[in-house]
């Protein structure tokens, strides 16, 4: 009698063995090359730029940007301004995102839409309508001259409040939308055992509320930080000088002066302090969940 032969299932090829290991690389190969391409390549032109090429030394531009009175007074000042601003906008959008989640009810929709829609219109459009607002004859100073408050028009432009206003009000959407989702996250539940406890609306928030939310907070902070450190618009059309950062410096050096390899030292400098910023934030947030 002849065997009866046993018909056996094949195996299957085991994930990530082989074949399917490579194609998976594949998968990566058209982000990588866009990330080179549009992000690396222009970086290492950019800092080949920095470097000098005459008698001063390869590193004139950056020991003129580190050493000269005025340009460190301009970096500390961009700094500052950064710090300001993002305080300003968390100070002014964190009550706007909590009033939204928990309180805003049906309102929450429109008053998402109201949030959203100035970010599509563009940057230099909303400036303007803040110089219409300043002027020595808009609707600010007319308003508070018919109110019998001022004798006569304030010079309300061409100064650091107006900086920060303008500022504030491009940063705080990006400030809100951060913090949201996290506030949404956070549970009822732990609030409402609270005030049974015995904790009085404020003690809860600060004790509950406002710990359970500190990861929007820090999202927020670092956005709008590194979003404000690189712009320059509002500071050009708002200060009027008042306020000189790195940006406005960039940019005055790449259309007046023509200085295309110190305004590359500038970018790269503003690049470095906007990483350690991260840096920093980052390591003080793993720090704290850490210590829980």
């Amino acid at each position: 009698m002849q065997a009866t032969a046993t018909l056996r299932p094949a195996r299957p090829a085991l994930a990530g063995t082989g074949a399917p290991r490579s194609r998976r690389w594949l998968l990566i190969v058209p982000a990588l090359a866009f990330l080179i391409l549009f992000f690396a390549i222009p970086l290492l032109q950019n800092a080949g730029r920095s470097l000098g090429e005459n008698d001063a030394g390869v590193f004139a531009n950056y020991i003129k940007l580190l050493t000269d009175e005025y340009y460190l007074k301009v970096v500390v000042e961009t700094l500052v301004v950064s710090f300001n601003s993002t305080l300003l906008s968390l100070i002014v959008g964190y009550p706007v995102a909590y009033f939204m989640v928990r309180r805003a009810g049906r309102l929450a929709l429109p008053m998402l839409f109201l949030l959203v829609t100035p970010l599509l219109t563009s940057i230099i459009m909303r400036t303007f309508g803040w110089r219409v607002l300043f002027a020595r004859r808009g609707i600010v100073n007319d308003f508070l001259m018919w109110a019998d408050l001022i004798d006569r028009p304030l010079n309300l432009l061409n100064g650091p409040m107006s900086v920060y206003v303008g500022q504030v009000h491009v940063l705080v959407p990006f400030m809100v939308l951060s913090i949201i989702p996290v506030l949404r996250a956070v549970d009822l539940r732990l609030e409402e055992s609270a005030r049974v406890l015995g904790a009085g609306a404020l003690k809860t928030f600060f004790l509950i509320t406002l710990p359970l939310s500190k990861d929007g907070i820090v999202t927020g902070v670092i956005l709008v930080f590194m979003l404000c450190a690189g712009s320059f618009v509002t500071q050009l059309l708002l200060g009027n000088g008042s306020i000189v950062t790195l940006p406005l410096l960039i940019f005055q050096q790449f259309s007046l002066t023509q200085d295309i390899g110190f305004a590359s030292a500038m970018g790269n400098l503003l690049l470095l302090l906007v990483l350690a910023c991260l840096f920093i934030q980052l390591r003080l947030t793993e720090g704290k969940r850490g210590n829980k």
